[in-house]
């Protein structure tokens, strides 16, 4: 499982001279609680007093603070009216995009991001958000240009070297891929999803050891990475080392108990050591946590066990 990380657009900010609005001004700018946005933005958009351009402003802020509470509905309406009312400020685009994408509507998402990049062709967080749509519409040919427009634009974004190496990977070009993990983990030596997309790249091509420790790395990075143990169990069992597999698969189980992955994986494994009765108990976990797994079933059926 390669991981991809999803930039946040930033909300307009308001600038009005009177005072009588002080305390609104300063919630509906503020983007740690979405509440206190939504009440201050509210509060400034009724009371008649914003110029077109603020107005704008407040729409696009308390649009932000919805989307962030997952209020998608409403966070479209209001930034359709900042648009309207400012149709030259890229940033509304690229907010309504995430607002689209988290809907699962990537046309749309990318529709806007066209239009953000029109507007402001160095605006490096449209670029980002829009390879990601690519990248999760399977194109990873575009996602991979406007990673690499990202990169032009801010040569120390570890994200934006990470998330190429993704779309590499999935092209299978994993040697271009793990040149951008190398740059990635450069400028962030505690990047954790760097060293294990390494280790994924690592392990295409069986390059075992190396994935070994990337794995490993992850993991002593963020210790309750479930998919860093499992893979690293994978690698372990492809190189013989069974008791060491075990031991991984079984941590993830701890961590997860309803990952069906790790269940399969372990039964495997047992499988090997010529533990039926385990293999069995853990093919049938994977199943029932996940009814579709055909090998899970298909294993268990050639053991001779009734799923």
């Amino acid at each position: 499982m390669l991981r991809v990380l999803f930039a946040v657009g930033a909300a307009a900010l308001l600038a009005i001279p009177f005072a009588a609005h002080a305390d609104d001004v300063e919630d509906c700018n503020q983007r740690q609680d979405a509440n206190r946005a939504i009440e201050g933005c509210t509060n400034l958009i009724d009371s008649g007093r914003l110029k077109k351009r603020n107005l704008a402003s407040a729409y696009s802020n308390r649009g932000v603070a919805y989307r962030n509470q997952g209020e998608f509905e409403k966070a479209i309406k209001d930034l359709d009216k900042a648009i309207k009312l400012n149709p030259k400020d890229a940033t509304d685009y690229s907010n309504r995009a995430i607002v689209y994408a988290s809907q699962g509507n990537l046309d749309k998402a990318i529709d806007d991001l066209d239009k953000a990049i029109k507007i402001d062709p160095k605006q490096a967080n449209a670029y980002y958000n829009r390879a990601y749509a690519y990248a999760d519409k399977g194109k990873d040919s575009k996602a991979i240009k406007d990673f690499s427009k990202v990169i032009k634009l801010d040569p120390n974004d570890a994200n934006a070297y990470n998330n190429r190496g993704v779309a590499y990977s999935n092209k299978g070009k994993y040697g271009k891929a793990i040149k951008d993990y190398d740059a990635a983990i450069k400028l962030n030596p505690s990047f954790a999803d760097a060293f294990y997309n390494r280790g994924v790249a690592y392990d295409e091509k069986k390059q075992y050891s190396r994935a070994i420790r990337d794995y490993s790395k992850a993991i002593r990075l963020n210790q309750k990475d479930v998919w860093a143990y499992i893979n690293r169990g994978v690698v372990f069992r492809k190189t013989g080392k069974i008791d060491l597999a075990i031991r991984d698969y079984e941590k993830a189980i701890k961590l997860d108990p309803r990952d069906a992955g790790a269940h399969y994986n372990l039964g495997t494994a047992y499988r090997i050591k010529g533990d039926k009765e385990r293999a069995i108990a853990n093919y049938r976990r994977a199943l029932a946590l996940s009814p579709n797994d055909k090998m899970a079933r298909n294993n268990l059926e050639d053991m001779g066990a009734t799923p």
